[in-house]
Order: structure tokens, then C-alpha cells, then sequence
């Protein structure tokens, strides 16, 4: 018996020693990744897998959704002529004069418009994410940044595992909708993030950078990407892989800041109503600029293979390749752009009118193409174009918030959201009709011309930079408290002059005084230079 009770004691103390150890190492590398900087850097990779994962999954049925909806009707229609036949021999069997009519009602093969379903359900994922996103943000402001990302991630995930097991059009549609439900949240709350975590200006505009790089690379490599493993390993696998990949975010987003245990928002300013954010003229300068630098993008995707195919004469494979290259112009026009912005943050305004008239240029000279090779060129320049309004505009959104409200900044990027979801729930239900009613050319001369007519708009923002310090010190002066993250740190700044200024036996009144008459100076100055109401 003590032999027994001894052996049954070893394998417990084994198991616990195991589990000890475990925990150990779980809280070790837990506490680790609460470091700030190391959690800055993980949160960083999370919100760009979340980005690359949306991107990827939007872009990745272009190759083989025709594929997929064309076996469905397949397999549709079979079923029917199958339930034809034994309708049509059971009729016969009865009296002839029934199965007549039941042969001349029934139809003889399914009628089935197979571009119309597709551009709805290209459409229907930025649709349900323009309905969904002013509520989204302003759930974000209430709640926090991780919570919205590891809902987004989730219903990210059941819409890809959705996706991989969809037997007809209704599922599909529903596995797309629901994924402009996760992206209503995943992306607006990571690009938000971003912007709290980052509040430096040159880090800010790298991170929003590096997040916009996999935003591209998402969504140019997901064509190839989809086509090849739909071609050798059929139509699960791309889906099911996906599907891995944003398990696993998820579960390191849990891991890397607890979302649903961290209590910091109580504390946190409320932010300012997304209703507001909208009538601000300068943030409204901004979402129309993102709005128009994506239409070209969004209304060529489902109309340029037909294009190609018909004047050149293009393959598949060349159809679904074409867009590849264009990834390495849109990473240099991010990388330009925050060199730029680093030398002279002064100009962002001018960078997005630069890539604004880049993709007007690009768009028009496309109709006069002639082979695949040349059609490159265009489609890099509205890339490259699209990356500097993107890398110049998006931390304008932030800069903005910080100066003119409070630094929440889940409804301003749900704005931004908004812009990116106009251009493209109005691409695959309106580029069609446009180039039916008009033709190829006229669209991309109507695109061009609007990006380019839009450009002198951005000349609004060429003062915001000098909103800095003005706006802040006035808001100070009347007593409206610390609004933005630049007023709470200019405060203290100025607090601490006003303290130097006597530091040995200086009394508590002289010291407000000359803080108060440091404030007042400042004022002053830039009142003589710029006048904002």
C-alpha cells in the first residue's frame, strides 16, 4: 500500500511541478509584454495582421468568387434538370395533358446574372461597414480601443470560416456582410490605437505608415495568393488559412493587454460626438480627399478584367498579376512620404494634392494602354499616389482631433472608414453601369479629373500646423481647461516655466503670475500672425 500511495505521489508532484512551472513562465511573459515599449510593438504587429488579415480577405475571392458562384449554379441547375426529369416522367405516368403543362412552366435551365451577383456581393461588405461604422465609433470612444479590435477579430473570424464552408450565394452574401461588420470595428479601432499609443508626431506618422504598407500588401498580394491555393488545394483552404491566422491575433491581443480586465478607460476622457467631428470643415477637406483617391481603385477592381480581356486579349493569370507590382511603388510613396513629413510636417496638405493629381494622371492616361506591360505603369502611379494622400492625411485626422477636441480618436477614423467604404460600396454596383452607359475611357477620364479638381481643396489645411500653438494657449487663457493632448502637455510645459522662473523662495503668487504673463506673451504674438475663429 505505501508503495502504491508513493508511486501515485510521483506522478502528482510531476504534474504539479509542470504546472507551476507553466504559470511561472505565463505570468513571466505576461509581465513582460505589459513593458511599454515592448507593448507598443506588439500591439503594432496585432492591429497590422488585423489590417493584412481584412485586406486579404476582401481582396482574396477576386479570382475565384466567378469560379465559385459558376460551380454553385452548376450544381444548381443540375438539380433542377434532375427534378425536372422526375416531375416531367411522373407527369407522364399520369395523364399527358398535365405533364404538358408542368414541362411548359417549368424552365428549361436557370437564369443567372452572374456579374450583377457578384458586384453585389463585392459591394455588400462596405455597405453593412458604412452603416455600421458611426455606431462603431462611437462605441470605441466609450469603451476602448481593445475591446472593438477583438470583436472585429472574432466576427472576422466566423466570416472567413463562413466563407470556406458556403454552399450557396445566400451564405456567401451573409459571410460577406458580416465581414464589413468585423472590419467596421477591427480596422477603425486599430488605426486608433495606433494614433493613441503613438502620440509623437514623426512616430505616429511611421506607425501609421508601416500600417497602411500592410494594408497594400494585403490587398494586392491576396489575388495571387487566393488563386494559386484555390487552384491546387480548392476553395477551403485560402478561407481556412485566414481563419488561422486571425484566431491566432486574437488570442495574442487577449495575452498582450487583457482587454476585458484593464479598467484604465474609466478614467479616460469622453470623446467628442461623431456628428461633430462630421460638420468640422477641416476633417470634412480630409474624408473627401480619401473618398476621391480611392474611387479609382475601388471602380476598377471589378471592371478592368473585362477591359483587358477584351482589348488585349489578357489571360487570368495576367489579369490576377497585374496589380502585384503596384505594391512596391505604394511602399515608396509611404516611405517618401514620411521623410517628407519628418523634414517639413508643415506640408502635409501639399503631399496629398501631389498624389491627388498623381492618381488624376495616372487614371487618364490608362485608356491609352495596349498591352499588359504598359497597363503597369498607371496602376503603380495611382498606388504610389493613393500612399502619399493616405500617409499625409490619416495623421492629420489625429493632429486635428488633439488640437481642436479631445485625443479620442475612434470617431474620427470611423470617419475615415466611411470615406474608404463610399468608394468602394459605390465601385462594383456603379463602374459597371458607367462603363455600359459611357464606356472604359470616359470612366477613367471622369476619375482623373476629379482627383485632379479636388487637389486645390487641401490648400484648406495649409494653416492647421499653425493652429498649434495658437488654439491651444487661447483655450488655456479663457479657462476652458486642457481639450487635446497638445493643451495638457503645452500646460504643463508652461507650469513648469512658471516655477523656474523663481526657484528659491519664489512665492506661490509670483509663480502663477509669470506663468499666467508667459501664457498672455505667447497669445500675443501669435494673435498678431494668424486669427482664428
Amino acid at each position: 500500500m505505501e508503495a502504491e500511495a508513493a508511486g501515485s505521489a510521483g506522478p502528482r508532484s510531476a504534474v504539479e511541478k509542470l504546472s507551476e512551472a507553466v504559470g511561472q513562465r505565463t505570468k513571466a511573459l505576461s509581465s513582460a509584454l505589459q513593458e511599454a515599449h515592448r507593448q507598443r510593438r506588439l500591439l503594432m504587429v496585432i492591429v497590422c495582421v488585423a489590417l493584412l488579415l481584412d485586406n486579404m480577405l476582401y481582396m482574396v475571392i477576386v479570382p475565384i468568387i466567378p469560379y465559385i458562384i459558376g460551380a454553385m449554379n452548376s450544381t444548381a441547375g443540375h438539380q433542377q434538370g434532375e427534378q425536372q426529369q422526375q416531375a416531367g416522367s411522373a407527369a407522364a405516368n399520369g395523364s399527358g395533358g398535365g405533364g404538358w403543362i408542368s414541362n411548359a412552366m417549368s424552365p428549361r435551365y436557370p437564369v443567372e446574372n452572374n456579374d450583377i451577383k457578384i458586384g453585389v456581393l463585392f459591394a455588400s461588405k462596405a455597405i453593412l461597414q458604412l452603416l455600421v461604422n458611426p455606431l462603431s465609433g462611437t462605441f470605441i470612444d466609450r469603451v476602448g480601443y481593445a475591446i472593438p479590435l477583438f470583436i472585429g477579430l472574432t466576427v472576422m473570424f466566423l466570416s472567413t470560416v463562413i466563407f470556406a464552408f458556403a454552399e450557396n450565394y445566400g451564405t456567401l452574401f451573409v459571410a460577406r456582410s458580416l465581414q464589413g461588420l468585423g472590419s467596421a470595428f477591427a480596422d477603425t479601432s486599430g488605426i486608433a490605437l495606433i494614433a493613441d499609443k503613438f502620440t509623437e508626431e514623426s512616430e505616429r506618422n511611421r506607425a501609421l505608415g508601416i500600417a497602411l504598407a500592410f494594408i497594400s500588401f494585403g490587398s494586392l498580394v491576396a489575388p495571387p495568393f487566393g488563386g494559386i491555393l484555390y487552384h491546387f488545394a480548392g476553395k477551403r483552404l485560402p478561407f481556412l488559412v485566414l481563419a488561422s491566422i486571425s484566431l491566432l491575433d486574437g488570442l495574442l491581443l487577449l495575452l498582450a493587454i487583457k482587454p476585458f480586465g484593464d479598467r484604465t478607460r474609466e478614467n479616460m476622457p469622453v470623446g467628442t460626438p461623431i456628428y461633430r467631428l462630421m460638420i468640422d470643415p477641416y476633417i470634412a477637406v480630409v474624408a473627401g480627399a480619401l473618398t476621391f483617391c480611392n474611387i479609382p481603385l475601388a471602380f476598377l477592381e471589378p471592371t478592368i478584367a473585362s477591359w483587358m480581356k477584351k482589348n488585349m486579349d489578357a489571360n487570368e493569370w495576367e489579369v490576377g498579376l497585374t496589380w502585384l507590382p503596384a505594391f512596391f511603388p505604394h511602399v515608396l510613396g509611404v516611405y517618401i512620404t514620411i521623410k517628407l513629413a519628418d523634414k517639413y510636417p508643415h506640408l502635409q496638405w501639399f503631399y496629398g494634392a501631389l498624389g491627388m493629381v498623381i492618381i488624376g494622371a495616372s487614371s487618364c492616361i490608362m485608356p491609352a494602354c495596349r498591352n499588359v506591360g504598359q497597363l503597369t505603369v498607371p496602376l503603380c502611379g495611382i498606388c504610389f499616389g493613393i500612399a502619399m494622400v493616405d500617409t499625409a492625411l490619416l495623421p492629420t485626422l489625429a493632429f486635428l482631433v488633439d488640437v481642436r477636441y479631445v485625443s479620442v480618436y475612434g470617431s474620427v477614423y470611423a470617419i475615415a472608414d466611411i470615406s474608404y467604404s463610399v468608394a468602394y460600396a459605390l465601385g462594383p454596383i456603379v463602374a459597371g453601369e458607367i462603363v455600359h452607359s459611357f464606356g472604359f475611357v470616359q470612366l477613367n477620364l471622369g476619375m482623373g479629373l476629379a482627383n485632379v479638381l479636388y487637389a486645390p481643396v487641401l490648400l484648406f489645411l495649409r494653416n492647421i500646423c499653425q493652429m498649434k500653438p495658437s488654439h491651444s494657449e487661447r483655450n488655456i487663457l479663457l479657462e476652458e481647461g486642457p481639450k487635446g493632448l497638445y493643451d495638457t502637455i503645452k500646460m504643463e510645459a508652461c507650469k513648469g516655466k512658471g516655477k523656474n522662473r523663481h526657484p528659491v523662495g519664489g512665492a506661490e503668487e509670483n509663480s502663477i503670475d509669470s506663468y499666467h504673463r508667459d501664457l498672455r506673451e505667447a497669445s500675443e504674438e501669435d494673435s498678431s500672425d494668424y486669427d482664428y475663429t
